[in-house]
């Protein structure tokens, strides 16, 4: 068999609609979906990536700057749409790959989005952890550092010179803690809400997701009363002689920064088949939170460079900071502060659901064991990958610093919108029959500014990202050979096509 052979649209459709005991349940509807890319989006982006793209890139134009990247979202995001409703199957990229670019392609895919959702996961933990201790802090409650930290941190050459914390010297250093504890619960925490329902965790992170985004509301509403006009003159700050560093190149550069803010608008279509319309929900999930996210980041942007000066921005909580330099506005830390943390944790709740229908998915075709793929019988969850997930996610939250974790998860995402926008294109050429309720508009001019705007991104990562993502392509290479290939169901029926014709 050809390691390029696609799977039937026809063939992925009837499984969707097929009803089992190994199927899902179907109860998610538009605004359900839409509450799932707005609660995978609206977490560590608005709350850190804002502060840093203006102090550093764009100064007062940080809104300009998402609207940048929304577009580029924009951009994957329409294709992602047209994908979802002509193959409103669970898997997302995965899924489409294998339907337009092959089985070796969409097994890459497959493996690549542990980086994006898994290791997204874990990432997001740890800072949820350091959110969580804060508030707790305020509350009198102090949480012993040994418990709250990694045991481990990994410093690079320029943090030493930089003389950071707890970096003496470049490499692996112990922290002195055991465990970062508070991570490990929650991780663990939204596994079993996980596990128990799609319908009861849609709820749950619906319920948060109203939450935080009022929360952020009221902060743009009532931050807008104390703006001061100077800070955001010069709104574009002239360039400093150096690319990227303020001016029009820098709001280009910081929008470089805030893409990776928006990621996690793709976890809707993992839910295809949860859907209750997919055909029609999945569009409006995911061009829907796209463009809420979109509105909310220039609003929240926007007030926070004009309480304070955007160069006073670089810290790990602008918000939080901001707050508590504007003495009107101390009565709201502790919520901000409160829906932080609840914005953290519908996160990691839609990147753990999204990791557990991948595999899910992945198992179904036989291109990994039999145990990902079983469905409980009471909840119609995929509850053992579900489980393991979050096992294995809670042990890299636990054990490894923020920074080793965030570098695997960016690259691994931008290679699946490519790869999307670029199965978009080549579908139309060789299905132009193919019923899709929703069409991305303008192409190919959408789908290439898509792989445009994602390559671009990627080469501007550094080297050892790329090694690190080398490594583990390699990994996962050994494994489909392995496994995958011998035990791929499409595989076998060709085998037993071809042999079915030999024997006639």
């Amino acid at each position: 068999m050809s390691l390029f052979a696609t799977k039937s649209i026809a063939a992925l459709r009837a499984e969707a609609a097929a009803e089992s005991e190994r199927s899902l349940r179907r109860t998610l509807g538009p605004l359900h979906l839409t509450a799932l890319g707005v609660g995978a989006i609206i977490g560590a982006g608005i709350f850190v990536f804002t502060g840093v793209a203006a102090a550093l890139y764009a100064g007062p134009a940080v809104p300009i700057s998402m609207m940048i990247a929304g577009v580029a979202c924009g951009f994957a995001g329409l294709c992602y749409a047209e994908m979802a409703s002509a193959v409103p199957v669970a898997g997302s990229a995965y899924t489409y790959s294998y339907a337009t670019l092959g089985e070796l392609v969409a097994w890459i895919i497959g493996w690549d989005l542990i980086l994006e959702y898994a290791m997204g996961a874990a990432t997001v933990g740890v800072g949820w952890s350091a959110t969580f201790v804060s508030l707790l802090q305020l509350a009198g409650i102090t949480v012993p550092p040994a418990l709250a930290g990694p045991p481990f941190v990994f410093c690079t050459p320029t943090q030493t010179g930089q003389a950071v914390a707890g970096c003496a010297a470049a490499g692996w250093h112990a922290t002195g803690a055991v465990l970062n504890l508070p991570a490990v619960c929650v991780i663990l925490a939204i596994t079993a809400i996980l596990v128990v329902g799609i319908r009861e965790s849609a709820r749950f992170n619906s319920v948060i997701v109203i939450v935080k985004t009022g929360v952020l509301i009221v902060f743009a509403v009532a931050g807008f009363r104390y703006v001061q006009a100077a800070n955001w003159h010069p709104f574009i700050p002239p360039n400093t002689g150096v690319f990227g560093e303020f001016g029009w190149s820098g709001v280009l550069r910081g929008a470089g920064v805030i893409f990776f803010a928006f990621i996690g608008f793709d976890a809707v279509s993992t839910a295809a088949q949860e859907a209750r319309d997919p055909q029609h929900d999945m569009p409006v999930g995911i061009l829907g939170s796209l463009g809420v996210c979109t509105a909310l980041y220039c609003l929240v942007s926007l007030v926070l460079t004009g309480l304070i000066s955007f160069r006073e921005l670089n810290v790990p909580s602008p918000v939080v900071m901001v707050v508590e330099r504007v003495p009107q506005l101390a009565w709201f830390r502790p919520v901000i502060t409160l829906g932080a943390v609840l914005g953290l944790g519908s996160t990691m709740l839609v990147m753990l659901l999204g990791q557990s229908r991948v595999f899910y998915v992945m198992s179904r075709d036989g291109l990994l064991g039999p145990w990902a793929g079983r469905v409980h019988p009471r909840f119609r969850t995929p509850y053992l990958s579900t489980v393991y997930t979050g096992l294995a996610v809670a042990l890299f939250t636990g054990l490894f610093p923020i920074q080793i974790l965030g570098q695997l998860v960016n690259i691994g995402t931008l290679l699946a919108f490519a790869l999307v926008c670029g199965g978009v294109w080549l579908l139309r050429h060789t299905r132009p029959d193919l019923e899709r309720p929703f069409r991305t508009p303008f192409v190919p001019l959408v789908p290439i500014l898509g792989i445009m705007s994602c390559l671009g991104l990627m080469l501007t990562l550094p080297l050892d990202t790329w090694i690190r993502l080398v490594v583990w392509l390699a990994i996962g290479l050994g494994l489909y050979f392995g496994y995958g290939r011998k035990h791929s169901v499409l595989n076998t029926e060709r085998r037993q096509e071809e042999a079915s014709r030999k024997s006639v």
